[in-house]
């Protein structure tokens, strides 16, 4: 899942972080592209000019507050912006293991919402990152510490209710799995590319060639990689997510780099309705940045996501018992996340009678940097301010 490691905008965005900053001064090194796949046309040119929405992103914003969450073996950063005495809301990245970015802040209306960001265990600027001790951040690595993780920032932070939990792929999977867990810790959701950790949904991206249907170069070069570089593919080639890892935890740094080029590069040719070459040659010249998002994302899907089989679905009455409001925006072209898990959601969520309204916006893939899933998003999180405010 790319889960919000959003290619230009991302890429960009991403420089502005301690990490990346520092690393910019360092020659960037030329991309290894051998096991990306080519982007499709774009005779449009919608990369520099795309389609325009009715709402975009609200304007950048700096924290007013940042600060460290220690949970014992993980030193977890968070920041918080906007209205200090507004309604607190917070945003799950995706990957895991992607990181939030300053870009994360912009889905919420500033004047109204409290928002706070958090980087997940092994990610971003929290402690250790994944890149620097990879050991070290799988430690104590799993759904429910995470889930822990959110409910002691809320704690933390003097927060009685999350009055919206933004979620985007396994974001929204692990929004789904706090709300169960701490219903009456939250009113409404915002989930984005909607992820369930189905066994179909972790066999269709990884290890059958689901996607091959749609991205059949992205697919074959993902494939690829691990048979140039197997030493028993007969065995290898049954158990694709265990060759990454394989790869991804040698004790050999140019063996991992090269892994996370290719497992990363395959995502982000599958990502996006318009997929920028020369942003993606550039972003995966530097591959040591990724070992986080592929690392991670590896470890969660060998642990079927650290829940029982068919989880969420299961435990969707109790968001129903609780009030909770779900929206849900899901890109018709989604080749990471397939609307048929929106689709099930929210079918689920009616069932019990929970309130949940699905909109599968066309002409836009996986990525939160697809101007119809902006749209989208922004006009959910502003829809829960304008209820509230009549509400109230």
């Amino acid at each position: 899942m790319i889960f919000a490691t959003e290619l230009r905008t991302i890429f960009l965005l991403s420089l502005l972080t301690a990490r990346a900053a520092s690393m910019a001064a360092v020659t960037t090194p030329k991309a290894d592209l051998r096991y990306v796949s080519l982007a499709a046309s774009d005779a449009a040119n919608q990369v520099a000019n795309p389609v325009a929405y009715p709402r975009d992103l609200y304007p950048e914003i700096e924290p007013f507050e940042t600060g460290y969450l220690d949970v014992g073996n993980h030193k977890l950063y968070y920041d918080l912006s906007g209205n200090p005495n507004g309604v607190p809301c917070i945003f799950l990245h995706g990957g895991p293991g992607a990181g939030c970015s300053p870009r994360s802040r912009r889905f919420f209306d500033p004047a109204y919402y409290k928002i706070v960001i958090l980087d997940q265990r092994g990610s971003g600027k929290s402690i250790p990152n994944a890149a620097d001790d990879l050991d070290g951040s799988l430690v104590e690595n799993t759904t429910p510490a995470l889930v822990h993780d959110i409910d002691l920032l809320r704690a933390k932070l003097g927060i009685e209710r999350w009055g919206v939990v933004l979620g985007g792929s396994w974001g929204s999977t692990l929004a789904l799995a706090y709300a169960q867990a701490h219903p009456d810790r939250c009113s409404n959701l915002l989930l984005r590319g909607v992820f369930l950790f189905g066994p179909d949904e972790v066999e269709y991206l990884f290890c059958n060639g689901g996607t091959f249907g749609q991205n059949p170069g992205a697919w074959s070069k993902y494939v690829q990689y691990l048979e140039d570089t197997s030493s028993n593919w007969a065995v290898e080639k049954t158990n694709l997510l265990g060759a990454y890892w394989t790869r991804l935890t040698s004790s050999d740094a140019a063996v991992r780099s090269a892994a996370a080029a290719a497992f990363v590069g395959y995502e982000l040719s599958i990502s996006k309705t318009y997929t920028d070459p020369a942003v993606l040659e550039t972003y995966l010249g530097t591959p040591t940045i990724l070992i986080p998002f592929a690392v991670m994302e590896v470890h969660y899907m060998l642990h079927a996501g650290f829940m029982r089989r068919g989880q969420l679905l299961d435990n969707v009455k109790v968001m129903a018992e609780h009030g909770h409001k779900v929206a849900i925006a899901h890109g018709r072209a989604d080749y990471v996340c397939q609307p048929q898990a929106a689709y099930r959601l929210a079918q689920a969520l009616g069932a019990v009678g929970a309130q949940c309204e699905l909109e599968i916006v066309a002409g836009a893939g996986h990525s939160d940097s697809e101007p119809g899933l902006i749209d989208a998003m922004v006009r959910a999180t502003d829809k829960f301010r304008d209820v509230a405010a009549v509400i109230a």
